[in-house]
């Protein structure tokens, strides 16, 4: 009983977070998406995926290697939560499904499988806790933040909105 409980509130404050995201504010009469930007390792090596050389929107992307086909590569996403903007130096068409991996470590990351379209899910680690998944089918709009622990998505929450 004590576990349905706190995931409820988990789920609750997972569902806050999501609001806040979708949070539209106005500075100087200009609106704008209030965005979260995430910080992101590897979940077998640890290292950081964060790419401060190759910045997407003025922050540091997140480097990751691509595989599609016979095609290897580098792709480096967009670190704002939501936004699937992405450089890569190999072709991935609509639809197309790629294998991602760690730069540092070259592990596979596998973990799950998309609700919307079947492919593999991609889990990266959140610098402060928790997790990321994102799907690796080219154009499928599923992704995901994971809290393992309540006090994570607070300190998430309250890095972005707080005082």
């Amino acid at each position: 009983m004590r576990c349905k409980s706190q995931l409820n509130v988990l789920h609750l404050y997972v569902k806050c977070i999501n609001l806040a995201f979708n949070e539209i504010i106005k500075t100087k009469g200009v609106i704008m998406q209030k965005t979260v930007v995430v910080s992101v390792k590897c979940p077998y090596c640890g290292h950081s995926l964060m790419d401060e050389a190759n910045m997407l929107h003025e922050v540091p992307s997140i480097h990751l290697k691509a595989r599609s086909g016979e095609k290897d590569g580098n792709i480096h996403l967009c670190s704002h939560y939501g936004c699937y903007d992405h450089t890569c130096d190999i072709e991935l068409a609509a639809g197309d499904i790629a294998e991602f991996s760690c730069p540092h470590c070259g592990t596979k990351l596998i973990k799950d499988t998309c609700e919307k379209c079947s492919a593999p899910m991609v889990p990266l680690l959140l610098e402060n806790g928790g997790r990321v998944n994102f799907c690796s089918r080219k154009g499928c709009p599923q992704h995901q933040i994971v809290f393992e622990d309540v006090s994570d998505a607070m300190q998430l929450f309250y890095d972005e909105y707080g005082a």
